[in-house]
């Protein structure tokens, strides 16, 4: 039995591991940089420990730091969360080997899986649909010339390691086949360390749909249906939904038993997620994409729709419990849909926003849920990524949780840095996001005039919340700021 937990992470995601440790009678341990001292995670943790500076580097991916502050805790597990070392093979032996129990897959799987030529080959020998593609040898440049020709244009020259479109170009004609592959093996080579690369058949317009697994050691291996991602930009997602509404129930049957399939030929445990592309134009035809053997960003859409607590079930399969569900006990009920807020401006190419929260009101409504990392008063810093919170709304159908998203987001009031909501709410009221008509490419052909500057009046709700900071900042738990919040106007973008 886990009896105190180190979250090796921060934020709202370490804030959610938290609430799971404390339903469960789990002391919680949190782990937090000079740049952190202050944030929600440090004070919400039963414990909490100093690792290093603001560089990630130096705190929440040093290795030996974060065993450290394992031991000085005398912790018997450690939750990686999501990012940061979440699947790093070497940290998860690293724990197991310091006798702790790792929430998460076996080290082997994480590193079978994160290279995606080892992930593609292992799917093949397992007979589920792979992408057309090839994965060469001869990793000169002259052998990787030889597989684009041999796949065919237009191709997509792809880093072995790491994800999230780093290491990746697009070939549309031969004379660009020489610049794509230099340039995806520096960036490959300068992301992950590793310049390995390999060619696969572009897809055109395919839908981003992925499916949550969950396995234990007791041999029971379940997935809880599938999610839509094809809203992303840059091939980071932005807006996830479950059910898919382009997904017929003859496809969904056979992508989620394709992705149980992936999961068993990987001797998975845990939670994890199978990713595919499909090609509603090619007669739903769908390709294994890559696993992620983690939880994903996205899983409070899986939660809502399937019922299920998934940080909870993490812990108990690394105790070695089983599944608290069985197949057949899990039901989908209703629509779940997310947005990703974050401290950018979509108006200056989304640049990421830093500074203090002079003003924050997380909604409260019916059907809707946050999970956010932030507090009025503190800062957002620049050295970690810029998502702010997450909300997540749920209804019976998938108009009225579109409906609830967006009341949400209009009842969100940030003051002090710009946030990326009004480009949320213009992606929303899309008439193709509406219709469920958008594929990956979605963002890269409509999403510009969804990234134009808004205008400078506040929405009424924004106004009330405002208003109210002033009349009573005492009550807000915040301090007050030095000047009229009025005259930060300027500021507010969200």
């Amino acid at each position: 039995m886990i009896k105190r937990l180190l979250i090796a992470n921060r934020g709202e995601i370490a804030l959610r591991i938290i609430r799971a440790c404390r339903e469960m009678g789990i002391e919680s341990v949190a782990v937090y940089s000079e740049a952190d001292r202050l944030a929600p995670h440090a004070a919400a943790a039963d414990r909490a420990f100093l690792i290093g500076p603001a560089s990630a580097a130096e705190s929440y991916l040093s290795v030996p730091r974060l065993l450290e502050a394992a031991r000085t805790s005398l912790a018997d597990a450690v939750h990686p969360g999501y990012g940061f070392l979440s699947e790093n093979a070497a940290f998860a032996d690293a724990c197991e080997r310091a006798g702790l129990v790792w929430v998460g897959p076996p080290p082997a799987v994480i590193a079978q899986m994160g290279s995606k030529i080892d992930a593609r080959r292992l799917m093949e020998r397992a007979g589920v649909p792979v992408v057309p593609g090839e994965t060469p040898d001869d990793q000169s440049d002259k052998g990787l010339r030889a597989a684009v020709d041999r796949v065919g244009l237009p191709a997509l020259v792809k880093a072995s390691a790491g994800g999230g479109g780093k290491g990746m170009r697009r070939v549309n004609r031969a004379d660009e086949v020489a610049d794509a592959i230099q340039a995806a093996r520096r960036e490959a080579t300068a992301a992950f360390g590793d310049g390995t690369l390999y060619v696969e058949r572009l897809v055109e317009k395919p839908r981003h749909i992925e499916v949550q697994v969950f396995g234990d050691a007791h041999g029971e291996l379940v997935h809880l249906f599938e999610r839509e991602c094809s809203v992303q930009r840059r091939h980071q997602k932005v807006i996830e939904e479950s059910p898919s509404p382009a997904i017929a129930p003859d496809l969904r049957a056979k992508i989620t038993a394709a992705a149980v399939q992936a999961a068993r030929a990987a001797g998975y445990r845990n939670a994890g997620t199978i990713e595919f592309l499909v090609d509603l134009a090619g007669a739903g035809a769908f390709y294994f994409l890559e696993m992620n053997t983690r939880l994903q960003v996205e899983h409070p859409v899986t939660e809502q729709v399937a019922g299920v607590d998934l940080v909870r079930a993490q812990i108990v399969v690394a105790a070695g419990g089983r599944l608290p569900w069985s197949q057949a006990s899990l039901t989908a009920r209703g629509h779940a849909i997310e947005a990703r807020v974050y401290a950018e401006d979509p108006g200056q190419g989304f640049l990421p926003q830093a500074g203090r929260l002079l003003l924050y009101r997380e909604p409260r409504m019916p059907g809707v849920r946050v999970d956010a990392g932030i507090a009025e008063g503190g800062e957002v810093s620049v050295h970690y990524d810029p998502m702010l919170a997450k909300v997540i709304a749920h209804a019976e159908t998938r108009d009225l949780a579109i409906a609830r998203l967006i009341a949400a987001l209009r009842a969100y009031p940030f003051l002090g840095i710009r946030t990326n909501i009004p480009f949320l709410l213009r992606i929303l009221d899309h008439p193709r996001f509406r219709a469920a008509d958008v594929d990956t490419s979605f963002l890269d052909t409509d999403g510009a005039p969804l990234a134009e500057a808004e205008a400078a009046e506040l929405p009424v709700e924004v106004r009330a919340a405002v208003d109210a900071h002033q009349e009573a900042p005492a009550a807000t738990g915040g301090p007050r700021a030095a000047s009229d919040p009025w005259q930060q106007l300027e500021e507010w973008r969200g």
